[in-house]
Order: structure tokens, then sequence, then C-alpha cells
């Protein structure tokens, strides 16, 4: 019932994302779709295309599919959800999306911004349907760029690691060297550095490129995360995805706290054996974005241009489940403070 409400009150933030939408030059449609033949056609529902790792990732792809069951439920129409493969190109990121399109689903999400070049060719042969894409911003009349304010969340979760770490020694891992992620660390290193000067941060890429596997290979996280820990880091935070089940892995081997992403990586059933040592996790409402532009469709708006997640409407955050936070000393009234600071705008967060 939590994700649900969360989804929903995501949701319910579009129309305060409109302001937002303005200022990034993006607009919003009444129009309703059409077929190649001009005529006015039923659509199918929502589809989704996966990033790297897939569902089951217990983060970045599994929060988008919760968005779509969600629409799948409220709406009862049809959905899909597809699968990457590996070694894919761009043309193929866009073929899979056109033949989505083209057998009438509307919205058609790329989740991540490895579909940036494919949904844009995607987007323009087929105009009268809608596009979304995660984490990446694509110029069209009839695309939304759902980007999230993954800093603010990563300064939070810098407050936690800075509250609970006694080695005085924190980690950052993250999946793949690359200006997105540097969001996620900039945040991070800012939060423990404003929260206690005296916290050192150890930051780390598992690769250079996502074809590594550096979104996909838990044993290069688990490696990583067991490198930091013999540095003395007692707070482990990953912005790693699939590789990041290894790093909690290691963090949960070795007695010492992690810090999860996107999802609350607490309530993840895959992740269970190693909940009690999940202190927290910067969550990012894939999940809510996906089900807000759904649901813009389905009520005859369709949102299009850059649509901004941030702290304010809950777009991203830092979840409470595991109660072991509670237990650690001023923890969870710093975190309250530093988001009320991030919220009224005393707190600028760095993103790079």
């Amino acid at each position: 019932m939590r994700r649900i409400s969360r989804l929903t009150r995501v949701a319910v933030g579009v129309a305060s994302l409109a302001l937002a939408a303005t200022a990034c030059g993006g607009t919003s449609s009444d129009s309703g779709s059409k077929g190649d033949s001009g005529d006015t056609k039923k659509d199918l529902g929502l589809a989704i295309a996966y990033d790297i790792g897939g569902k089951g990732d217990q983060s970045f792809n599994d929060a988008a599919y919760a968005g779509l069951q969600q629409a799948e439920k409220e709406f009862g129409y049809k959905t899909a959800d597809i699968e990457p493969t590996d070694g894919e190109t761009d043309a193929d990121k866009e073929q899979r999306l056109t033949s989505l399109a083209k057998q009438g689903y509307n919205p058609v999400i790329g989740v991540g911004f490895a579909y940036t070049a494919a949904l844009e060719a995607a987007a323009a042969k087929y105009p009268d349907t809608t596009f979304g894409i995660v984490d990446s911003v694509v110029e069209g009349e009839n695309v939304a760029s759902l980007v999230f304010a993954e800093e603010e969340a990563s300064y939070l979760a810098g407050v936690a690691a800075a509250k609970a770490t006694e080695t005085k020694t924190v980690g950052f891992v993250g999946g793949v060297d690359i200006p997105l992620i540097h969001k996620f660390r900039a945040g991070f290193e800012q939060g423990v550095k404003d929260t206690d000067p005296k916290v050192k941060v150890i930051s780390q890429f598992l690769t250079q490129t996502a074809e590594e596997g550096g979104f996909s290979s838990p044993d290069k996280g688990k490696a990583a995360a067991e490198g930091q820990i013999e540095k003395k880091a007692d707070v482990v935070y990953q912005a790693a995805g699939l590789s990041g089940q290894g790093v909690v892995e290691a963090a949960a081997k070795a007695k010492v706290w992690a810090i999860g992403v996107d999802s609350d990586q607490y309530q993840q059933e895959a992740l269970a054996g190693y909940k009690d040592f999940i202190l927290t996790s910067a969550t990012k409402e894939v999940g809510g974005s996906v089900y807000a532009l759904a649901k813009s469709v389905e009520d005859g708006k369709p949102r299009t241009g850059t649509q901004v997640f941030d702290l304010k409407v809950d777009g991203v955050g830092l979840s409470e489940s595991n109660p072991k936070m509670a237990e650690i000393e001023g923890l969870t009234d710093a975190v309250a403070k530093a988001k009320e600071g991030i919220v009224d705008g005393s707190i600028k967060v760095k993103s790079e």
C-alpha cells in the first residue's frame, strides 16, 4: 500500500509540474492519438522498454514496473513491458519503441538515458503517440522528458551516512562514470561534508561505460564495496543498478551499513536476507513519473516537455522503512532539517 500511495501522490504533483515544464520550454497537449492513416483510434495502454539490467534489478527498472502495474490496475487496459538485449544498438532500441507505437500503445516510455537517440527517432515517426524518456531530455512536441533531482535525495543519504558512521569513513559506489551518476556522488559527498566535515568519503565508479557491465554486474559491486570496507568504510551508498545488489551483500557480510538507491531496497524481497543492514535508500519515484505520464494520457491531456521530479513534489526522497534509523542519535532530525533546507532553497545542492 505504501508504494501505491507514493505513486499516486507523485501523480498529483503533476499539476505543479506544469510550471516546471513551462519554465523548461515544455508544453501540454490536448490532442487525441491517431493511427498512421490519421483516423482516430483507441489506444492500448502504457508500454515501457527497460534499461540495462531489466526487470528484477530491485532498483531502477523495478520502480518503472511498479508504475506500469498501478496504471494497469487503475485504468484497466492492456500494458506491455519489454526487456533489453545484450549488446543491442540504438537501431535495436528504436525498433522496439516503434513496434510498440505501431501496435497502438500510448504512452511509450524508454526507461533510461540509453534510449535518448532511439526515442528521438521513434517519436518523430509517430507524432500522435506520446513518448516518455526517463533520465534524459529529448526535444519533441510529443515527448515528455522525466528527469529527477537525484542529487537532492543523495544529499539526504549523505546526511544519514555522516550521522551513522562510527569510523568517520563512508563509501560511494557508482555504476558508470557518467554525468547522471556524478549527480548521485556530488549530492552524497556534499551531504556528508555539510553534516560532518571530518568524515572521509571514498568514491569509486565500477566502469567507464555501461557496456562494460557497470549497471549489471553484482560481482563488480561486491568487489568495490569490499575494497571500501577494508579501508574502514562502515556506510556504503550505491548508485549502480543491478550491480548494487553486490554492494548490499558485501555490506551485510561485513555487518556495516548499505544505503540503497532508486527503490526502497529495505522492502525488496530479493534483498530480504540483507535488510537489517540496509539503513535507508535514496528513492527516486520512477514509478510515480511513469504512472503520472500514463494518467495524463488517459485523461486526454498528455504531458510533454521537461518534467522535473524533485523533493518538492516527492519525486525523490529518503526512505524510512528501517526502524533502526530512529535509533541513531540525531539522524532523523538532521535529515528532516536538510530536506526542509533543500525545499525552501536555503541549501543549494551541487550536481557535479
